[in-house]
């Protein structure tokens, strides 16, 4: 067994979490993924890894180091193997110490620090594992840091286009979101929708003339939230669970003595493994249809402005496989195979072509007022990732 020096990953990950990395687009004082990806390209760089700091946008940073295989010095073949993190955070608000990497009883706490800096931490303890102990592996190992996973992934999406660009053959991925080491294999993706209520703008002492929108949505509201009801009823994906919606935002109208001429509604929908936006998009115009069947005044549209497909990996991909087969060893159990209701990067590399598992520490407090990790379980996941490289990239 290759020995993980537990001394460097946790002062790593007290050093990720004292940097600020809130995401920009979600919060005006966020930083950005700059200074954290100077920290990770420089961790790598002295490892002796093949590191690029890729500033795709201003201020958003992707950082990747390759650990070669002797297949690709050689000439010969060897599997690859990507490990992934993403670098940006959520907000701080409401947060009395959010960058404080205290460690008590056993827990990290601070923003990020079970999502996803430990996971960060890890994967740099994997990278130095290797090169302390002179193992080599036939494939390359990718270590990959990437920005705006917590807003609309363009970090990936830009890591994703880079790989297809340049011809990179990656034969499998583990993405190291939180999952409390069960080994995820499906989650939900999401489409967001604008959907608009056309009414006629009119004095509001002129009934016979004004159209109004708002209750004209109001009739859309109760029928979609019939279809949310529905949807919940329906048999649930095995891991992943049921699709759902909810309506998100809502506005229309002028002023209080106008009838309103539009009314608009941004709702979420969360989509299932197999379920596609065209699909969902038929339900919502089914809705619409059938209101305007009932009442010729009814006039709206919807229109999907943004959306990420599900994710699903088989049980039979050799990367699960020989994750199941090392954490079996490691933890002395085979592991809960499980599906999550969130959306992660794992989607976006599953439709690249790439085999992708989802594994990652344990811990509390996503996104809320008390984030923590648990330290052991980080310590755990990197002796988990050394294994699996290992076996893997053969």
């Amino acid at each position: 067994m290759i020995s993980i020096d537990f001394q460097y990953i946790q002062q790593t990950l007290v050093d990720l979490v004292r940097i600020n990395s809130v995401n920009p687009s979600l919060s005006s004082e966020g930083s950005g993924e700059v200074e954290i990806g100077s920290y990770v390209a420089a961790a790598l760089d002295a490892l002796g890894l093949e590191v690029t700091t890729d500033e795709f946008e201003p201020n958003r940073v992707n950082v990747v180091g390759i650990l070669r295989g002797t297949a690709h010095k050689q000439g010969t073949n060897g599997r690859s193997l990507l490990l992934n993190a993403h670098m940006d955070t959520v907000g701080v608000e409401g947060m009395a110490d959010p960058f404080s990497a205290d460690i008590r009883n056993g827990r990290l706490y601070g923003r990020g620090s079970q999502d996803m800096k430990a996971s960060l931490a890890a994967m740099l303890g994997v990278a130095k594992a290797f090169v302390d102990s002179g193992v080599q592996l036939a494939g390359d190992l990718w270590i990959t840091a990437v920005a705006d996973e917590e807003y609309a992934s363009i970090g990936m999406e830009h890591l994703v286009q880079t790989i297809a660009a340049e011809d990179i053959t990656i034969d499998a991925a583990i993405v190291t979101e939180p999952t409390d080491l069960t080994l995820c294999r499906a989650h939900r993706g999401f489409i967001w929708y604008d959907v608009e209520t056309i009414g006629r703008a009119a004095h509001g002492s002129r009934f016979t003339e004004g159209i109004d929108a708002n209750m004209r949505m109001g009739r859309f509201l109760a029928r979609l939230d019939l279809l949310e009801q529905e949807l919940r009823q329906r048999p649930p994906h095995p891991l992943a669970g049921p699709p759902s919606l909810h309506a998100s935002l809502l506005r229309g109208g002028s002023e209080i003595s106008v009838y309103a001429a539009s009314s608009r509604l941004t709702l979420e929908r969360r989509t299932s493994p197999g379920e596609t936006p065209a699909q969902a998009t038929a339900e919502l115009q089914a809705i619409i249809d059938q209101l305007a069947a009932e009442d010729g005044t009814f006039k709206a549209t919807v229109k999907p402005t943004f959306w990420r497909e599900p994710f699903e990996v088989s049980a039979d991909a050799p990367i699960v496989q020989t994750l199941a087969q090392v954490m079996t060893d490691q933890l002395g159990s085979p592991p809960t195979h499980t599906g999550q209701t969130y959306w992660t990067d794992a989607a976006l590399l599953t439709e690249a072509g790439i085999d992708t598992v989802l594994l990652g520490p344990t811990g509390q407090g996503l996104h809320s007022a008390e984030e923590w990790v648990d330290v052991q379980s980080v310590l755990d996941l990197a002796q988990i990732l050394v294994e699996t490289a290992v076996c893997f990239c053969q």
